[in-house]
């Protein structure tokens, strides 16, 4: 990890950055859910939380299940169309928690980097 800084953790996962990248690279992300690994920019980040906002509005369709929270049957869609995630609510939650997180800390460090 020490080819990595990180920007922040969580529950489900972490997002860094690379300390030795092209300088066309150095404004990705990599947001790391679980086993997955996703590689986006800040734009694609602010897409991602309002693609998690809309997953998170969808109906759960278990209309007997004890365990609405933890059943799988939601999809996430990411910025890239090409990847998806079937997830369950509290999991969604924790991804809500990474992304924002992540972008809350981006928005420090460049503030920061203008005050010193």
């Amino acid at each position: 990890m020490e080819d990595v800084n990180i920007i922040y953790k969580s529950d489900i996962g972490f997002s860094f950055t690379w300390k030795r990248c092209e300088a066309k690279h150095f404004s990705k992300v990599n947001l790391v859910v679980k086993d997955t690994s996703l590689y986006l920019s800040h734009e694609e980040l602010v897409k991602f939380s309002l693609l998690i906002n809309i997953a998170l509005k969808r109906p759960i369709d278990c209309n007997n299940c004890k365990n609405k929270a933890c059943c799988k049957s939601i999809l996430l869609e990411t910025p890239m169309p090409e990847v998806n995630f079937i997830k369950s609510y509290k999991e969604i939650l924790k991804i809500q928690d990474l992304v924002k997180g992540t972008l809350f800390q981006l928005g420090l460090n460049s503030l920061l980097k203008g005050i010193l």
